[in-house]
């Protein structure tokens, strides 16, 4: 929108236009009312738009990490590979925009400096100094939305190209005869590594901790398999919406491959065994076992195993040792899918600096300058990631009632109630937040799920004449109790686990178990008990 209306009044405005901004816009408006977006972007997408390092794909397979609420959109779109790349997520998103005439109701290149709830209303104030009035504030502002760079000493200092995956040059970057340092191992760094090793003159990986990473196996979807899903996708998104994670391996599990439910034990399992099933199944080896997600002595067989097929893809056996992950278990972190990473250490011009063996002191003109010495190169590049889930909104300058910062409500950690809205702050959503499955899951049925309960609620306020809807403090208070009763025992909160499901990754920031590790099926179902027993948990009032 290019004319701007100082003071405007609406029914909702919704922050963002990624997946979650798109479908909340689409909803509320077939509810007949006044909404707009704002977006900090040039056009939609979300964190597709803003992350187009080389190598970004997802890890969901393309057939199920898509929009279910429209047949006519899904009949219409047929994806090209097995796990979708950055490019054809960013065209699916363009073309959903298209489809709906949803950029009509998207102000772009607009960020949000501050909400304040007074007199029930939100006043949204903008970095272009306009003030907008509504009555519903929506947060689809993202769970990976709010790059981490770290604080080193001499930052400033390095001469050469500077780059952050999750803001990636939209014209993109040649590295050919360039020596580049890449710090971060994470899901960003794993895949932009082999893809940049293929021009850079030398890559120098800087790894700070080495992380758990599964083959993709990616490749194009046959038209006969995409005619296949067509025909029944009505039947896999009911599957979806009922799963642990929201996605059920339609035809590709986890990584592009056929999986099975895992259902043996490692524990009743021989060392020649275990040898033998590397042999044959590389890294799939550990997918067979149902108990290293529940057992810290079967979860270290299963690392045993990782490990021993590291050793046989690296040649060198000290870069070899340098990737092996230690002292923490397979599945405390997210999961990360790669396209020949290790592989891409047997290459002459691509070296590891594990800081285990000396940190990292300060970045110099030239370089890095570490506890082992300094390694020079021309660019620079941040595979850091994101400060998760309360990053972007934690920067909004968000006040409840009374004048009550956010910040202030979340000094020990996030407080929300199902992930949906927060004591305090009347008529403020948040989609996917913390206390949902979110991460931990399928974000696309996710978003749906959650969209969809706003936008239910929303209809009752309107059908019953009430003004406001806020969480009550108890209903928070028993909600985190649940969150953490649920995450207790497994590896996500293991105590040598430092994910950024955690924060861990952010320095100062509380450590406190942010998702909902109880499953996308229980999730919604307990949200929908909630809305039947007329939103219990939350007061509305007239």
């Amino acid at each position: 929108m290019s004319d701007k209306v100082q003071s405007a009044e609406l029914d909702a405005i919704i922050v963002g236009a990624g997946f979650s901004g798109m479908y909340m816009l689409y909803k509320l408006r077939n509810l007949g009312l006044n909404v707009r977006v704002l977006e900090a972007a040039a056009d939609v997408g979300g964190t597709w738009y803003w992350n187009r390092y080389p190598g970004a794909r997802c890890d969901v397979s393309s057939v199920e990490y898509s929009y279910s609420f429209s047949d006519e959109l899904q009949q219409a779109w047929s994806w090209t590979e097995v796990m979708a790349g950055q490019p054809e997520i960013l065209e699916y998103a363009g073309q959903v925009a298209d489809k709906f005439d949803l950029r009509s109701d998207i102000q772009f290149e607009t960020r949000v400096i501050a909400a304040n709830y007074d007199e029930n209303r939100w006043r949204i104030e903008t970095d272009d100094g306009e003030t907008i009035v509504t009555r519903f504030c929506i947060m689809a502002t993202g769970c990976l939305s709010v790059p981490n760079t770290p604080e080193i000493e001499g930052a400033d200092n390095f001469k050469g190209a500077i780059y952050h995956t999750g803001r990636w040059p939209h014209e993109g970057v040649d590295f050919t005869g360039v020596r580049v340092g890449i710090i971060g191992t994470g899901s960003s760094g794993i895949q932009a590594v082999p893809e940049i090793a293929k021009e850079a003159k030398h890559l120098a990986v800087f790894q700070r901790t080495p992380n758990y990473t599964m083959p993709a196996h990616n490749k194009p979807l046959t038209d006969e398999f995409v005619k296949e899903v067509k025909a029944n996708y009505a039947g896999i998104r009911q599957q979806q919406r009922a799963s642990l994670a929201g996605m059920i391996g339609y035809g590709f599990g986890f990584g592009g491959v056929e999986t099975t439910e895992p259902v043996d034990s490692i524990l009743d399992t021989s060392a020649d065994e275990r040898v033998e099933l590397v042999d044959k199944r590389g890294f799939g080896a550990i997918h067979k076992f149902v108990d290293i997600g529940l057992d810290m002595d079967a979860n270290e067989m299963a690392c045993d195993m990782y490990r021993d097929q590291v050793g046989r893809i690296v040649n060198d056996p000290e870069t070899a040792e340098g990737l092996m992950p230690r002292d923490y278990p397979i599945g405390c972190k997210r999961p990360v899918i790669d396209t020949h990473y290790y592989d891409t250490f047997n290459r002459d011009n691509v070296s590891l600096v594990d800081l285990r063996k000396g940190g990292i002191e300060k970045i110099t003109e030239t370089g890095i300058q570490t506890e082992q010495g300094l390694f020079e190169f021309d660019a620079l590049i941040y595979a850091t990631g994101f400060d998760a889930m309360t990053g972007a909104l934690l920067r909004m300058n968000i006040k409840g009632r009374d004048g009550v910062a956010l910040s202030d409500v979340w000094e020990s950690g996030p407080r929300t109630y199902l992930g949906l809205q927060i004591n305090g702050f009347p008529n403020m959503f948040t989609i996917t937040g913390p206390g949902s499955p979110s991460v931990l899951s399928n974000m696309m049925v996710s978003i749906e799920q959650h969209v969809d309960w706003i936008s239910d609620c929303i209809e009752h306020m309107e059908k019953n004449q009430y003004r406001t809807i806020e969480a009550t403090e108890q209903a928070v208070e028993e909600w985190i109790a649940h969150v953490n009763d649920v995450a207790t025992g497994t590896m996500l909160t293991a105590p040598s686990c430092n994910s950024w499901y955690l924060g861990a990754n952010i320095p100062g920031k509380p450590r406190i178990f942010m998702p909902y590790v109880g499953g996308v099926g229980v999730y919604r179902e307990k949200c929908d008990q909630i809305a039947s027993n007329n939103y219990e948990g939350f007061q509305l009032s007239a």
